[in-house]
């Protein structure tokens, strides 16, 4: 996708990304220049309801699990 700058410095959203990462009016945006490139990135009006799903899928609780079950055998053995 490609969008014109003004003279202002202003450009357009495309509507997808807009839809896709509920960009709307009064939506924050952080800009990163590491040098190279430019990245946008949208910011959540509620940044951990943004976070809700994220771990889908890679068994976290489990892995939280086993971690404490390894814990409790180290102190037992101390």
């Amino acid at each position: 996708m490609e969008t014109a700058v003004t003279k202002r410095g202003q450009t357009v959203i495309p509507a997808i990304i807009r839809k896709r990462y509920r960009i709307g009016g009064g939506s924050h945006l952080v800009w990163l220049d590491d040098g190279e490139t430019i990245k946008v990135i949208p910011i959540a009006a509620d940044p951990l309801q943004s976070l809700r799903g994220r771990g889908k899928g890679t068994k976290l609780n489990e892995r939280l699990l086993a971690e404490r079950r390894r814990d409790r055998d180290r102190e037992k053995r101390s």
